[in-house]
């Protein structure tokens, strides 16, 4: 389990990693990203970041397996699902990309549905 110290470490290394990105350096940025990770695990905004770093540096693969890692971190994340098939689909692996896609599409009206109050629906 990862402390409050682990915690804002992974936060302020996510943050330096999002500057790199922004300043076109992604290769550095994956490398905070990575550091955030070890920093707290479950700090997805780390991940989040991992994927598209990787990807603005062209290692596509590479940010399919993060991405594919992500989904199993946070499978009911309709966003995570999102980064794997962008990740897929600027690979060439579009019938994967598609089914990723699908896969968000329905993850996110479940939560929109679920968001519904119950006493609203039609009976």
């Amino acid at each position: 389990m990862a402390t409050l110290a682990d915690s804002r470490a992974a936060e302020l290394l996510s943050q330096r990693g999002l500057d790199l990105l922004e300043s076109g350096r992604p290769a550095e940025a994956a490398q905070a990203f990575r550091a955030a990770i070890a920093s707290n695990d479950r700090y997805f905004e780390a991940h989040h970041g991992l994927v598209r770093a990787l990807r603005a540096a062209g290692r596509l693969e590479q940010s399919i397996a993060a991405a594919t890692a992500l989904t199993t971190l946070s499978p009911n994340d309709p966003l995570s699902h999102t980064a794997l098939s962008i990740s897929l689909r600027r690979a060439g692996h579009l019938k994967e990309a598609e089914a990723a896609t699908a896969r968000a599409r329905m993850l996110q009206w479940t939560q929109e549905i679920h968001a519904i109050p119950q006493e609203t629906w039609i009976h």
